[in-house]
């Protein structure tokens, strides 16, 4: 006899109905696009011209990085994404955007002629029976800040990804494309007159602290030390501490702060610190993009009418799932369901 699966908790059960209502919403996913390159190798031996690996090639792989690895991960769940980004005309670029999941619409996507994709390139070596490891990361970033004319119309094309959208996932890898001034017209343009609130939550790999009023941010717990200019680690208080100056500065509605092998911490405004410890193992394969995947399934969770605790809590299913693939990753719909319909530690499973 086929044995039967526990029946979920009733907590498991609202994560598994939210999870539910994942395809039939829209999101829209605004920011910096990048195309995450891997090249991978065999280690032959030790270069007799200098101390390093001699790598016989075996093959190249163009995947979405930034938003566009947060637009994948929307799309792997299950939901409908509109993206509105730069992408160069370049080789990179068309595999980048070739490469994007077939729920992503890229038609708002805009390819200046002149204008290089911005490539991180990661060479990773093993041998014939053994994981390929990174051995060193390449990041060609060429563009400088663009001009009057092309801000405009990048405004414009993310503002009409975002006319009917249940949520905004907004990427900013520091590129100069997404500023708060644009988000804060993005906030002003949905909330003005609308009698319920889209969702705007923010990835801001170096300014979090810029962006205000809005839903939601996701920064790590090392750019929170960063920009506070605290080290947290394994002490509560100044975790705490730094929370709530960071709610403080930002005057958002939730701040969720990523914690690595510690897992994650949820602050709301006049509510008690929620601590989320990792989901899996801590036997983490690679990192690559997890911070898209949290931030993706949160926005997505949100747009299902989770409550913040309910997102923080599925969102730290898919980044325990999604570090335990290699390179740049996306958690699909049903690996989201069976880690939470199997997880023993569950709240109200007995």
């Amino acid at each position: 006899m086929a044995r039967r699966s526990p029946a979920p908790s009733v907590d498991a059960a609202r994560l598994l109905a939210l999870a539910d209502r994942f395809p039939s919403r829209r999101v829209a996913v605004i920011g910096d696009l990048i195309a995450d390159e891997f090249i991978y190798g065999r280690v032959e031996r030790v270069s007799r011209e200098a101390p390093v690996l001699i790598l016989r090639y075996d093959t190249t792989i163009v995947v979405p990085g930034g938003a566009g690895n947060a637009a994948n991960n929307v799309a792997a769940l299950g939901a409908r994404v509109r993206l509105a980004g730069l992408a160069g005309r370049d080789d990179p670029g068309r595999r980048m955007l070739d490469a994007l999941h077939e729920r992503v619409a890229r038609t708002q996507v805009i390819g200046p002629a002149a204008y290089c994709t911005p490539v991180k390139t990661r060479i990773l070596a093993g041998g014939v029976h053994s994981a390929k490891q990174q051995v060193v990361r390449i990041d060609r970033i060429t563009n400088g800040a663009p001009d009057g004319t092309l801000r405009r119309t990048f405004e414009a094309r993310a503002l009409a990804v975002c006319s009917r959208a249940d949520a905004v996932l907004v990427s900013d890898y520091g590129s100069g494309l997404v500023t708060p001034a644009l988000v804060e017209r993005l906030r002003r343009s949905l909330w003005g007159s609308a009698a319920r609130r889209v969702p705007i939550l923010v990835d801001s790999r170096y300014a979090v602290q810029h962006y205000h009023g809005i839903t939601a941010c996701t920064p790590n717990e090392s750019e929170v030390e960063q920009i506070l200019g605290v080290r947290i680690g394994d002490d509560l208080r100044a975790l705490e501490a730094a929370g709530r100056e960071m709610l403080r500065r930002t005057g958002m509605q939730a701040l969720l702060v990523t914690r690595g092998g510690r897992g994650m911490a949820l602050f709301e405004p006049d509510a008690p610190t929620r601590h989320i410890p990792i989901f899996g193992s801590d036997e983490i394969a690679d990192v690559t993009g997890a911070g898209d995947t949290v931030i993706a399934t949160l926005t997505l969770a949100l747009a299902a009418g989770a409550s913040f605790y309910e997102a923080a809590r599925l969102a730290n299913y898919a980044g325990g799932l999604v570090v335990m693939k290699r390179g740049t990753a996306t958690v699909s719909a049903e690996e989201l369901r069976a880690a939470v319909q199997l997880d023993p530690t569950e709240p109200g499973r007995t």
